[in-house]
């Protein structure tokens, strides 16, 4: 990766009347790496993306795309966004709204041809947008993305409505995009799809960054607990009394323990012999990781 960030916002705080907003804000992305954006609804994820793409005023902080300053137009032809809700007029065919988008990016209207090929919609291509599915509709919004070849692409719920084949396509596209360079943001709520998908992620509270890292980097720092599913010959009785955490349709026993611990207590488990039918390990989930740094483990 390049040493000087695609995007670097540094403080980047906008506030307003009555609302979280984001404060003191600061996030980098290089090229080529994928970043997961998450948080809560009213978190600061679309206004900290709405601020980088200048469509939102900042109150202070500073934020340069490709280095070069925000609101300038060398900033502004270097980044792509993808809200969660594309929407294209629907008497335009798919060629028709891509070639527009084309030349306004000053690319030839070839290039957006090419691009319907490589999102799945070169069979669609000369049929009305009001005919498409939403499915087909986000991956004409990809194809957007990909004109002119964005140093910085910021996607917001890229996910949101489709079925997962859809999804894993979709996905595939980001991947693609992200292989070619282009430093992509993920706003997302989708964390099970989102967790292999990501190079980094950055979690939002209230306006404010709370964690960003690699996945194992904060696995490592929320020390996330293991749980150990044992399943018994007979009766967990025996079990549960030993390790006690919580029974499971009276044949399971199910309890947690520390990295540090695994090792040990499952040698526990091992040396109970007969008595013992299977044991499963269970680390901890990006859903967990996320319940941490949101508060939301607080909360509860």
């Amino acid at each position: 990766m390049a040493d000087r960030p695609v995007l670097d916002a540094v403080g980047l705080t906008r506030q307003f009347a009555g609302a979280h907003g984001v404060r003191d804000v600061s996030l980098q992305v290089h090229a080529g790496e994928r970043v997961a954006l998450l948080g809560h609804n009213g978190a600061g994820k679309s206004t900290l993306m709405k601020a980088v793409l200048g469509l939102l005023p900042i109150d202070s902080g500073t934020v340069s795309i490709a280095g070069q300053p925000l609101g300038t137009v060398a900033a502004r032809v270097a980044v792509a966004y993808l809200p969660e809700a594309v929407s294209f007029h629907p008497a335009l065919t798919g060629r028709e709204q891509i070639r527009l988008f084309a030349r306004l990016a000053g690319v030839k209207t070839g290039d957006g041809d090419a691009l319907l090929e490589t999102v799945g919609l070169a069979d669609a291509a000369d049929r009305r947008i009001g005919t498409y599915s939403k499915g087909m509709r986000q991956r004409l919004g990809m194809a957007q993305v990909f004109l002119g070849k964005p140093t910085l692409a910021l996607l917001d719920e890229p996910t949101s409505g489709l079925d997962p084949m859809a999804r894993h396509d979709l996905y595939a596209l980001i991947d693609s995009l992200a292989a070619g360079g282009t430093g992509v943001v993920i706003a997302s709520h989708a964390l099970t799809e989102i967790e292999a998908r990501t190079d980094r992620i950055a979690i939002l509270r209230h306006g404010q960054m709370v964690a960003d890292a690699s996945l194992k980097e904060l696995f490592a720092r929320a020390a996330m607990p293991i749980h150990i599913r044992v399943k018994a010959k007979h009766d967990a009785a025996a079990l549960f009394d030993r390790f006690g955490g919580r029974r499971i349709n009276g044949a399971q026993v199910e309890f947690a323990v520390t990295q540090d611990q695994k090792l040990a207590r499952l040698a526990e488990v091992i040396a109970m012999g007969a008595q013992v039918a299977d044991v499963e390990i269970i680390p901890s989930s990006l859903e967990d990781l996320y319940r941490h740094y949101s508060g939301q483990e607080e909360r509860a």
